[in-house]
């Protein structure tokens, strides 16, 4: 707000500026006299300005990995007493964050809610009386040195057998079509009468020799 003051006191004035975004004018007058002379400024704030320093150089000499808790350890571990909430409140101010561990997240699938959605044959009943009746796929992800690693798979729902399968360093509609096709043609030699193939990402009743499954959606 102080600065918004300054852009615009010159063609309105310090004071009407100050009654429209309802702060007192001394606010701002007492703001400007603490940047004229830095010791008119609160303990507080003198203390919050030693602290940042102190803050920021434990951060950068622990490779930026440090949460609060870690930095206002190693603070008091060096004689600088400080209390925790004040540790997160200036690193919230400094916009610090420490190194969060668990899994990484990717997102394999966005949905677009514009677009037409295949019907669903299976109604969550995952249930096949012989072969080849029902295929259900999905993708995952696998992280490794190199990065992350795409796979999408195919399982007959009778035998619980991954029939097909791809892996891929890009997510792209090929990756899923390409475990279909391998399941086709290893299993059933082209010939897809009466089976259904269903994903959480789309689905299609297969119909004989459609290899180019033509409609089944952006994913499958």
């Amino acid at each position: 707000m102080i600065t918004f003051i300054d852009d615009h006191r010159a063609e309105f004035g310090v004071e009407p500026i100050c009654d429209v975004i309802k702060i007192a004018p001394a606010t701002y007058y007492e703001h400007k006299r603490q940047q004229r002379d830095p010791d008119h400024r609160s303990n507080r704030a003198k203390r919050d300005e030693v602290l940042k320093v102190e803050i920021q150089r434990v951060f950068d000499n622990n490779y930026r990995v440090y949460g609060v808790r870690k930095v206002w350890k190693q603070l008091n571990r060096e004689g600088i007493l400080v209390a925790k909430c004040t540790v997160r409140r200036l690193m919230a101010q400094m916009g610090l964050r420490g190194a969060t561990r668990g899994k990484a997240y990717t997102k394999t699938t966005i949905p677009d809610d514009l677009l037409a959605r295949p019907v669903d044959l299976v109604d969550r009943v995952f249930i096949a009386e012989a072969p080849n009746r029902l295929w259900i796929a999905d993708i995952t992800y696998v992280p490794t040195w190199a990065g992350f690693v795409y796979v999408a798979f195919v399982t007959d729902v009778y035998s619980r057998r991954i029939v097909g399968w791809r892996a891929s360093r890009s997510l792209e509609t090929g990756l899923a079509l390409d475990a279909l096709e391998q399941a086709i043609w290893d299993r059933l030699d082209s010939d897809t009468t009466g089976l259904v193939h269903h994903s959480d990402y789309a689905e299609v009743f297969v119909k004989p020799r459609n290899r180019s499954l033509a409609g089944v959606g952006g994913d499958c």
